[in-house]
């Protein structure tokens, strides 16, 4: 599972992210959120792919999970 940026422009995109939150209540930014992983999700297309970014991205906040 990569996790060092593999996009031209990783801050940019990170700063989209957030200005597409700005003005959202707390319940509205985690339904964005939710429904952006599911669009890429659904890009991405491969389901053992994406278990693997699930399991990363859980550890990297500080947990694991049984995925």
């Amino acid at each position: 599972m990569r996790t060092e940026p593999n996009i031209p422009d990783a801050d940019g995109i990170y700063e989209a992210i957030i200005a597409a939150n700005e003005g959202l209540s707390d319940a509205q930014s985690e339904a964005f959120l939710l429904r952006f992983a599911l669009l890429l999700a659904n890009q991405i297309g491969d389901q053992q792919v994406l278990l693997e970014a699930i399991k990363t991205a859980r550890e990297m906040v500080g947990g694991n999970t049984a995925v």
